[in-house]
């Protein structure tokens, strides 16, 4: 088990880009593999979660080739060239995987299972499990198909596209039900109850799929086939969104991160730390591969208290508690509600963001659906765990940048599911961090 070091008080100054977005990445893949000819990824996240990507999709016969650590080809055998697999598909601790991949394997003429790590077989399934059952897939998990390992069964007949009205706003549902739509007898429409990252029906238009999007009903006609494409991958907010707040928190700061993913779907921290008075600017704003991009120019400002919820709260799901931290470092209370999905995360994030952050001094208390914070907690180092939780590791580190003395995140070694060198970026930017063994 690794640890992370870091030393608060150190300015953060200079110019970076962050790997590249998880959530396109592990797309890139999925649907590479059923296009026809290549599909051409720069940008790729060599992180853990998406490496499971890889390796399930190979294990399917798919042909990846690796040029480099971001640039690879997945050589595409087309909606219906998978093959067989010789065992279990190990979707590792990615729920990316496992729920987008529970759609894909619910139109195969062949049997899959599909498991993880034991951390993964405790998060809800049920709610794929669901959707693909009324579209006649034959599909069962443990708990009655509420959790991991999931058994994929050839269904008796083509599965059938549904009018489904999603309960709980959720990207990866929403995809899951499209990429099984694939393989359906007629039109599939989700219907969802607050906007979500749309990355899946960007990709699939450029594939050549007509998806049609109507406000929140979106609504996919099963194709002939995909074409193989190129995919320019850019920076992830969700990891940029950790050094836009350290900039945010830490006096004295300023720095550009450059590439960035602006989706709207994805910009929901931007747009509560601007509503709090963050300094914050756009530079450089285009398009690539259909995704809108740019670099963003943050600076250290005295933040205000505020409140958030509604749909804001969907476009920051995996944000929230960087938020909450932002928060605890802003002049008076601020509330964060309809955030329920953060229990069912990699952790319970409400709960294990109130007890880590309080080991550092903030005054984060976890309510049923998000957070409390009173404003102007003084940080002081400590000993934090990171829960495995990636996302709990890095918010952690960036506490300990704006906290007094040293703070010691155990279990550090999971900041490489999303965001490989997450400690030689702090370095790069001044800050005082360094990873290692536990026993160090």
């Amino acid at each position: 088990m690794d640890t992370l070091r870091i030393q608060g008080g150190a300015v953060l100054a200079g110019g970076i880009r962050v790997p590249g977005d998880k959530s396109i990445s592990h797309r890139s893949i999925l649907l590479g593999a059923l296009g026809e000819g290549a599909t051409r990824v720069t940008g790729f996240l060599d992180g853990r979660d998406c490496l499971a990507t890889v390796g399930i999709m190979q294990s399917l016969g798919v042909g990846v080739e690796r040029h480099s650590a971001v640039d690879l080809t997945v050589h595409g055998v087309g909606l219906h060239g998978l093959r067989s697999p010789d065992g279990p598909l190990d979707c590792r601790n990615s729920g990316t995987t496992i729920r987008l991949l529970s759609g894909l394997m619910a139109g195969q003429r062949f049997a899959s299972k599909l498991t993880g790590s034991p951390q993964l077989c405790t998060r809800p399934m049920d709610r794929v499990v669901a959707p693909l059952r009324k579209m006649g897939a034959s599909i069962s998990g443990a708990d009655g198909g509420g959790t991991a390992p999931l058994l994929v069964r050839p269904a008796a007949r083509p599965l059938q596209g549904v009018r489904y009205a999603m309960p709980v706003a959720s990207a990866q549902v929403k995809s899951c039900v499209l990429l099984a739509g694939l393989y359906a007898d007629s039109a599939t429409t989700v219907i969802e109850p607050g906007p979500t990252r749309d990355h899946t029906e960007c990709m699939l238009r450029g594939m050549g799929v007509r998806v049609v999007t109507e406000g929140r009903r979106i609504t996919l006609e099963p194709p002939q086939r995909l074409k193989g494409t190129n995919v320019a991958i850019p920076g992830d907010p969700s990891s940029a969104a950790f050094l836009m707040v350290a900039a945010c928190i830490v006096p004295g700061s300023r720095m550009r991160i450059v590439d960035v993913g602006l989706n709207p779907t994805r910009t929901g921290l931007m747009d509560a730390l601007l509503q709090m008075g963050a300094d914050i600017r756009v530079e450089n704003r285009r398009e690539a591969a259909g995704e809108a991009v740019g670099d963003l120019l943050v600076g250290y400002a005295p933040l205000r208290g505020a409140e958030f919820g509604g749909d804001l709260i969907v476009r920051m799901i995996d944000e929230l508690p960087l938020l909450a931290l932002a928060c605890s470092q802003a002049e008076g209370p601020s509330r964060i509600r309809d955030a329920q999905e953060l229990k069912v995360k990699e952790s319970n994030r409400i709960l294990d963001t109130e007890r880590q952050l309080a080991r550092l001094g903030a005054v984060v208390q976890g309510t049923e659906d998000g957070f409390a914070i009173d404003g102007g907690s003084r940080l002081h180092g400590a000993c934090v765990d990171s829960c495995d939780d990636h996302r709990l590791a890095m918010l952690l580190a960036v506490a300990g940048l704006a906290a007094r003395g040293e703070t010691v995140v155990a279990g550090a070694q999971v900041t490489d599911d999303s965001f490989p060198g997450f400690a030689e970026t702090l370095k790069t930017l001044g800050g005082a961090a360094e990873r290692g063994p536990a026993d160090a």
